[in-house]
């Protein structure tokens, strides 16, 4: 091997003695509550396909109509060859989703969060970040330039002292680490960035403090509704609608790749937003528009979740979380969840794996969730429940956790 190879190959032992390594496994069916892998099958926890709509009729004719008429792909950036029909019905329908003047959809979250992000903020900027906002975010706000502060996680006390520092009155000596950081002058903005519903522990940003908070310092507030949108809101629109905050929330984001059965991310909000992130975000500007398909069955997919069915597999996935919530062993405190993510703390990383593969062995897929994407020592099962889920199921998932001593880790 080369010296490049060498080197990689060091770096990869070192992951894998840390209990960290990762391998995709090839899916050889559709992403669904049964899937196989290897050649077995297996009833997955594993999917954010919270209402099951991945595999629907109509989104699948959806896609299916659009490649016909438009095509497989897009060609360009929507700039440069034009913005074909299904993109500008999905930025209208995200809109009239949300209750927004404008909405863009981006080819992921991930470009929605550094596109936004990194078009609105600068060095002049300070950016205030929830400690567990998904890595997305937090690269977006690196990645910007601006004085970045994060505040422990739902933490209002800690949040109302980086404001007040920001504002240019509070404590001169403020960092990340709480110390050695003289007072800058006034930053110019300042960005709070959140997620509603948190993809890793499942529970909820206190959004309406939040949003008192931002309003008495004059700041803007971006909310992250990914694991929220079609799962918690009048008609899944989120818990910034659920909780009657919208209109002082600036920037909401989401994900179409999640509820609501497709791929890709949007941004809505006013239309003066949406008309700059044209105009200045780099991910949205420098990219091939998303395959023609998928913002066609994202379209449908929205339809759903706003619709009666939508009502009824909401219904669904609560019934599945209380059964689960419900069956845990009576020692074992499992806190309500916000939506439809159920984490099972493990600890040590090899551990949580061990637990992962166990379940594995027994004919079921919930993955271990670790380090980055968790802190060290904190790994855990990640466990996603769908409407598309049995009761069944959920009794199967409830016995298997007990027999390999999920609980007691």
């Amino acid at each position: 091997m080369s010296r490049f190879d060498d080197e990689l190959m060091d770096r990869l032992q070192a992951i894998r003695a840390g209990g960290l390594h990762r391998q995709i496994r090839q899916l050889e069916s559709a992403q669904g509550t049964r899937v196989r892998i290897a050649g077995r099958e297996l009833l997955s926890f594993a999917s954010n396909d919270y209402l099951g709509l991945a595999n629907h009729p109509d989104l699948k004719r959806a896609a299916i109509r659009a490649v016909t008429e438009a095509g497989a792909g897009s060609g360009a950036s929507r700039l440069i060859s034009g913005s074909l029909m299904p993109h500008d019905a999905l930025d209208q329908a995200i809109a009239r989703f949300k209750g927004a003047p404008a909405a863009l959809a981006f080819s992921s979250g991930y470009t929605a969060a550094i596109g936004t992000i990194c078009a609105l903020c600068d060095s002049s900027d300070v950016i205030v970040l929830d400690k567990l906002v998904h890595a997305s975010i937090v690269d977006a706000a690196r990645l910007s330039g601006a004085k970045l502060r994060v505040f422990a996680h739902n933490d209002l006390e800690k949040l109302q002292t980086i404001l007040r520092w920001a504002s240019g009155a509070g404590s001169a000596r403020l960092s990340d680490s709480g110390q050695g950081d003289p007072r800058p002058a006034r930053a110019r903005n300042v960005l709070i960035v959140t997620e509603s519903i948190f993809s890793m522990d499942g529970d909820r940003a206190p959004l309406r403090e939040i949003v008192a908070l931002k309003e008495s310092f004059g700041a803007w507030l971006m909310v992250d509704e990914a694991h929220a949108t079609g799962v918690i809101g009048n008609g899944g629109r989120g818990l910034a609608d659920e909780l009657g905050v919208g209109a002082g929330i600036e920037i909401q984001m989401g994900t179409l790749g999640k509820a609501v059965g497709s791929s890709g991310g949007y941004i809505s909000g006013s239309r003066a937003l949406i008309d700059f992130l044209i105009n200045r975000a780099r991910s949205f500007i420098f990219s091939t528009a998303s395959v023609p398909a998928a913002a066609a069955a994202a379209v449908a997919g929205l339809g759903l979740i706003g619709a009666a069915e939508g009502d009824m597999l909401r219904g669904l996935l609560r019934e599945r979380i209380a059964q689960f919530t419900g069956g845990v062993p009576g020692s074992v405190s499992v806190p309500l969840p916000a939506g439809a993510i159920l984490p099972i703390s493990i600890g040590p990383e090899d551990e949580a794996v061990r637990v992962s593969d166990a379940l594995r062995e027994r004919g079921i897929l919930v993955p271990a969730i670790r380090y980055p994407s968790v802190p060290r020592g904190r790994a855990r099962l990640r466990l996603t429940l769908s409407a598309a889920h049995t009761a069944e199921d959920v009794e199967q998932v409830l016995e298997a956790l007990s027999a390999v001593r999920a609980w007691q880790v």
